[in-house]
């Protein structure tokens, strides 16, 4: 199977930094926060899509919660931003001009971003969706946004917004090659359930783009995880009983 939501949000990453490098600060302050504020609803709006698709409420919810719970515990979103933080050295040292030097602004930033492109829940969810099930919609959905957010930064940071085109590829392709591994494994249901996390994920990071609550989307990761085991225990384990 092609990985067409992968290529398609990886390259709206690509040119999006091509964009706003050349662009440089043409664009206004206004412009931009009120473009930011709208990508925090079309995230909402991705959510609740995938949100309905759920079956297994229970399951999904003791997922969100106990994931939750892992990560936090774990201090999964600290790590994921560590990794980031490795990832933005060699990054920097690409495009030396862009986002190096003493500028510790610049460098903040690029890890912000880095986290965002690479590692967060929408592109997770769904790079392993599209991995399962062939449906690329999530990423091409995402791949929308990712171009204008990645021109707004780039005008910021330069063409090193580009370079995070490489390793988002590279984690994303590894998740969509895993998923192919689980789909063999899985039912209808769990899917469904899974989608309906990942929703809840999505949910959450539109709260956060639109600065209403620092929800720790990062620290959720984990409940995906968690989504399809509690969906397959709650279907053949626990409704038998009830």
């Amino acid at each position: 199977m092609f990985p067409t939501g992968v290529v398609i949000n990886v390259l709206s990453v690509f040119f999006g930094g091509i964009i706003g490098a050349a662009a440089g600060n043409r664009l206004s302050d206004n412009f931009k926060n009120q473009l930011s504020s709208l990508f925090g609803i079309c995230a909402m709006t991705m959510g609740i899509s995938a949100i309905t698709l759920m079956e297994n409420m229970p399951a999904v919810i003791f997922a969100v919660i106990v994931g939750t719970a892992v990560g936090l515990a774990l201090h999964f979103g600290e790590g994921v931003n560590h990794a980031a933080g490795l990832m933005q050295k060699p990054i920097a040292k690409i495009l030396k001009t862009d986002a190096s030097g003493n500028d510790e602004q610049k460098k903040a930033l690029l890890v912000t971003i880095i986290v965002l492109f690479c590692a967060s829940g929408t592109g997770i969810y769904g790079s392993i969706d599209a991995g399962m099930t062939g449906n690329h919609t999530v990423l091409i959905s995402k791949s929308i946004l990712d171009i204008f957010t990645a021109l707004i930064f780039a005008c910021q940071l330069g063409y090193v917004v580009s370079v995070i085109a490489i390793p988002q590829f590279i984690i994303f392709y590894a998740l969509f090659l895993c998923a192919g591994l689980i789909y063999p494994l899985t039912t209808p249901t769990m899917i469904n359930d899974f989608k309906a996390c990942g929703g809840v994920l999505l949910l959450a990071t539109g709260f956060r783009m639109l600065n209403l609550k620092p929800l720790p989307t990062a620290d959720m990761i984990p409940a995906m995880i968690l989504a399809m085991p509690c969906s397959w225990a709650w279907t053949n384990v626990i409704m038998p009983l009830l």
